[in-house]
């Protein structure tokens, strides 16, 4: 697959089923979101494989994501059968981000080199273990590796060129 600029049919995760929330159907959502509320905003909320799921209207914020109201859901046993159900959106129904900013979907499949132009692989993940935000990498011989996406480390993102430049790491080694 080669690096490419957005494509407006790549599906993005917006939210992941955290827990129900009531007896009445309430789900409570862990959001990918920049605003935890914008969740229900973008319209009808997919599966992985893009099929549609239901609209959610937001009841309120909640610690990591928000409660919300799904199309259909009307009970606690409805609502816990989601549990770890992942949701997403098309591309096309967000906003482009901000200079600077990426959407983790648009960053997989990119071609990754170093800064002599030399291919490294090409991002399968973007992950956020908490202490920042990590592109993993694969080379053509199945090896991986990881790269902390800060501006020092990543000085280039082309999505227009489909690339990524990733500065090598230096390690000193003791005597």
């Amino acid at each position: 697959m080669a690096g490419s600029a957005p494509s407006d049919d790549k599906l993005v995760c917006v939210a992941a089923v955290a827990a129900a929330h009531g007896v009445r159907g309430a789900l409570k959502l862990k959001t990918f979101t920049e605003d935890p509320l914008n969740v229900g905003a973008y319209g009808p909320l997919l599966d992985e494989a893009g099929h549609e799921l239901f609209t959610v209207r937001v009841v309120a914020p909640a610690k990591g994501g928000v409660i919300v109201e799904a199309e259909g859901i009307t009970d606690r046993d409805a609502a816990e059968v989601l549990r770890g159900l992942r949701l997403f959106v098309p591309r096309a129904r967000l906003p482009e981000p901000e200079a600077d900013s990426f959407y983790y979907e648009d960053l997989v499949g990119l071609e990754v080199e170093d800064t002599e132009g030399r291919s490294l692989g090409r991002v399968i993940a973007v992950h956020d273990f908490g202490a920042g935000e990590v592109l993993e990498y694969r080379d053509d011989a199945g090896r991986d590796g990881m790269v902390a996406f800060t501006t020092e480390l990543v000085p280039e993102v082309d999505l227009a060129g489909g690339r990524i430049v990733v500065v090598p790491e230096v390690r000193e080694v003791a005597a």
